[in-house]
């Protein structure tokens, strides 16, 4: 095939790629998932509900395509706070801002990487592939800032005896404490969202700080 025909036919289908998940999200905002059919989708993307499905065999698999975008979105924060400190403690609370800014600014994203472990499972082996490279992303780069903690010394080497298992710790109490506060009756209680979000991220700083 000559080369400039198919990188044009690629750039297509890339971009009807791309306007089914834009329109998805669109829907899936208006209506809710629950509510929304592959027709609604398809008219929204201006596409037959023919050509819909060469690209997405249903509606699951069209949310994955939504999970992905959403992780690499996380990803791209997560570098770019890598990227803006310099010791490996500062790092590791730029990403956990980052964190917190992807809840606030991106909700829908945020709440599709909530439910992405349990999607997996049905995913087909290129989503799963490509689910799991994203997570794995995010774990590489938190990883590396505790590693470059550890090695300028502003991390603890008595209290974190494996980076992997740190990130985990570090990742999973913050997302647990946003999770809270989505919650009405955190929300209507004595502690604001935003106050009780920086303690938790205060905290989890100093547990891995060196002295």
């Amino acid at each position: 095939m000559n080369e400039p025909l198919k990188s044009r036919r690629e750039r297509e289908k890339q971009a009807r790629y791309d306007a089914i998940l834009n329109a998805a999200e669109l829907v899936f905002s208006e209506k809710g998932y629950e509510r929304t059919s592959m027709d609604d989708i398809a008219r929204t993307a201006s596409l037959s509900r023919a050509l819909l499905y060469v690209y997405f065999k249903d509606k699951a698999a069209i949310q994955r395509g939504i999970m992905l975008r959403a992780g690499q979105s996380l990803v791209t924060r997560f570098e770019n706070a890598l990227g803006s400190a310099e010791t490996g403690l500062a790092q590791i609370r730029a990403m956990g801002e980052a964190y917190y800014r992807f809840y606030l600014e991106e909700p829908d994203y945020f709440s599709a990487l909530t439910t992405a472990s349990t999607a997996i499972a049905d995913a087909d082996e290129e989503q799963t592939r490509e689910m799991l490279c994203s997570k794995n992303e995010l774990m590489q780069l938190m990883t590396a800032a505790i590693h470059t903690g550890l090695e300028d010394g502003t991390m603890s080497r008595e209290r974190i005896s494996s980076p992997g298992q740190t990130a985990l710790y570090l990742r999973g109490a913050l997302h647990g404490v946003i999770m809270l506060c989505q919650s009405e009756a955190t929300q209507a209680g004595s502690f604001p969202a935003d106050a009780l979000i920086r303690h938790t991220m205060d905290m989890l700083t100093r547990s891995i700080a060196s002295h």
